[in-house]
């Protein structure tokens, strides 16, 4: 039972473009928030690192979670009770909490230079030191060494003063309760010489003024948990309780999924931000589904799993500690799952700007016409270009290669167009019903595979060896537009019979 009030946080450094790993850790907190009454999801912006911060990064990773659904209940252009929710608008709290380590003695200001700290890791390496690191060269300065300095105009960082001996020990939902000997910490800043909080400091303050109740966040902060836990008893605070989340490996299993790359012998590309994810024609629900599969199960046998169904079946009980492969065929596989399950109305509306982006005149009335012809035929969105571009194309360029039958000649592929022509001419209708069995007695009449002449004729109309139904689709190009095509083609042939005679 959860004893007080479910609120949970992202807290992303928009530093680089939203990656999946850090999609599945915004999803794993959305879901627990969702699936608790009253339950809040916070997006607190840790924009304190200020050299390596990217407004760009910021707004792929706002418009990227909207995409995927995972509306945030306070933030940025939300508001809240507990902002301001961009670190860097929070000065004042860090350095109040700051002065209080540091009149406590909890704390201590180092004016130790970059090009001394420099050297001293050097000097470590050297020597063959296990502990690289801060030597607390500043740790013990009396008041007046301190006022000395601060006299000269030297520049300080404030850190904590962390215990020389003794253990502390935190517990981690997944891995239980972790202890380490003090001596091996390290007196990490919390105040840098520009005035800005590290993570350290920021988070910890944060994440009690804004009363998180679980923190969710990947397993790369377990080394920082010790040093966390220092800080909330320096403050007199109960801690949030912690669940760190595995780390996501390649489809290979062998190493953390980080960069896009293509690899194998067929070029597959590995993507890993959100953005290409989206610009890959994935569907957000197929999507959400996949990731939130890496790493958490309801059962040992369901896959598919709406977003209601992962909100009532989401619970911390369902994580796995270990490591997980990101398995970009079974990606593939939920996708098409959920493209063919799609309302077609919703479907359309995906598509058209999936048209629109490729160059394409689309409309979502003909758009609606076509979601229902493709969408057995493709997987992610993207699939549907190649498929059938062509309906939206004034121009339908056309290989000779695809208008000769199979078995079959010029002569004999132009007879056969030049007769399919009549009897479409006199069908008085595109649709299956008018189309298919009159053509299919041509080709018996004429001694042909009915797959051969169907091929033809789909050579002619669409260009393309693959396309949708072909009846339907000429229904949806139209009379006008299809015979054009059909003469197109029967031109084309004449002119390979006479260039072979």
């Amino acid at each position: 039972m959860v004893e007080k009030p479910v609120r949970v946080r992202f807290a992303p450094s928009p530093t680089g473009f939203f990656h999946v790993g850090g999609a599945r850790t915004a999803l794993y907190n959305w879901l627990f928030a969702q699936h608790h009454e009253g339950g809040r999801f916070i997006l607190r912006i840790e924009d304190t690192d200020r050299r390596r911060y990217q407004e760009e990064a910021e707004q792929d990773l706002t418009t990227s979670l909207r995409w995927l659904g995972l509306e945030w209940d306070e933030g940025p252009g939300v508001g809240g009770d507990y902002g301001p929710y961009y670190q860097s608008q929070r000065l004042e709290l860090y350095n109040k909490y700051a002065d209080q380590l540091l009149t406590q003695g909890l704390a201590y200001k180092c004016f130790c230079s970059s090009e001394r700290l420099a050297a001293l890791r050097k000097e470590q390496r050297a020597s063959g030191q296990q502990h690289v690191g801060y030597d607390r060269h500043c740790r013990n300065l009396t008041p007046e060494e301190v006022a000395e300095r601060e006299a000269k105009g030297l520049t300080s960082v404030l850190r904590l003063k962390s215990p020389l001996e003794g253990q502390t020990s935190f517990h981690d939902r997944l891995r239980g309760t972790t202890t380490v000997e003090n001596a091996t910490l390290e007196d990490i800043v919390l105040i840098k010489t520009d005035g800005f909080p590290t993570y350290h400091m920021a988070n910890v303050v944060d994440d009690h003024l804004m009363e998180i109740s679980h923190i969710m966040r990947g397993d790369e902060w377990l080394a920082s948990c010790p040093i966390h836990m220092i800080l909330y008893e320096a403050f007199g605070w109960q801690p949030p309780e912690y669940i760190h989340l595995p780390l996501i490996l390649d489809p290979g299993g062998k190493g953390k999924m980080s960069k896009r790359k293509t690899v194998g012998p067929g070029g597959r590309e590995y993507l890993v931000l959100i953005k290409d994810f989206r610009a890959a024609g994935y569907m957000p629900e197929a999507l959400i589904n996949f990731i939130a599969r890496i790493g958490w199960s309801y059962d040992d046998r369901t896959e598919v799993l709406s977003r209601e169904e992962l909100v009532a079946k989401f619970s911390l009980d369902g994580l796995n500690a270990s490591p997980a492969r990101f398995d970009y065929d079974k990606l593939d596989w939920m996708a098409g799952v959920y493209v063919r399950d799609a309302d077609l109305d919703v479907l359309a509306e995906r598509l058209l700007p999936i048209y629109q982006q490729a160059g394409l005149e689309a409309d979502l009335d003909t758009v609606r016409q076509v979601a229902p012809l493709v969408q057995p035929r493709i997987k992610r969105l993207t699939d549907a270009i190649p498929v059938s571009s062509f309906i939206f194309r004034d121009e339908i360029a056309i290989d000779g290669k695809l208008l000769i039958g199979k078995k079959m000649d010029a002569a004999g592929s132009l007879q056969a167009l030049t007769v399919a022509r009549d009897v479409i001419a006199e069908a008085g209708s595109l649709s299956p019903e008018a189309l298919e069995q009159p053509l299919r007695d041509l080709a018996a009449e004429l001694e042909v595979k009915v797959g051969s002449l169907f091929g033809i004729l789909r050579g002619a109309v669409t260009g393309q060896k693959v396309s949708p139904p072909l009846f339907e689709t000429m229904v949806i190009m139209g009379s006008e537009r299809t015979m054009k095509q059909i003469d197109a083609g029967i031109e084309m042939l004449r002119k390979m019979v006479d260039g072979g005679a």
